[in-house]
């Protein structure tokens, strides 16, 4: 028999399937530290409707944290925020002819009380290692996982190759 899966407790949403690629970072260090999560692509735009709801139902759903990557004007964070009190990680995403600036300030300037925790462009990775900090707050098992990791990195400067 094999072990039941986990609950997904980090959300990870996109505004479209091309965002995969860049987004995959996310899930990858998640799963690295035994996190699980959900994918799923929605947009503010097209998808508004669906986009609320899955904003308003993740918290009974059992997520704990939502990791949304988005582009151009990346109204998809915020738009989120707007509809759960779980903490949100922007991931502002290149492509647009400003390179990923519109969508970093598209995010960093939310108005009070709809805050979204933004990474640098193209920094999935670093929005899982956020999520993941959050979790660790309340498990100890995972908080040793990242003690873990920032060792290795720390080993990975100082030993020579």
């Amino acid at each position: 028999m094999l072990p039941a899966e986990k609950p997904p407790v980090v959300g990870i949403v996109m505004g479209s399937l091309s965002d995969r690629e860049k987004m995959q970072p996310a899930a990858d260090t998640l799963a690295q530290l035994g996190i699980a999560t959900e994918t799923v692509v929605l947009s503010a735009h097209r998808t508004p409707e669906e986009t609320a709801d899955y904003a308003r139902t993740a918290a009974s759903r059992g997520l704990r944290v939502i990791i949304a990557g988005a582009g151009w004007s990346a109204a998809l964070p915020g738009a989120i925020a707007a509809h759960t009190l779980l903490p949100v990680i922007g991931v502002p995403l290149s492509g647009s002819p400003l390179g990923g600036k519109d969508a970093l300030y598209s995010m960093i300037q939310m108005p009070p009380g709809v805050p979204v925790a933004t990474v640098g462009v193209d920094s999935a990775r670093n929005a899982a290692f956020l999520a993941a900090r959050i979790l660790a707050l309340g498990d100890k098992a995972l908080l040793k996982a990242l003690e873990e990791q920032r060792e290795q990195a720390r080993r990975g400067v100082l030993e020579p190759r």
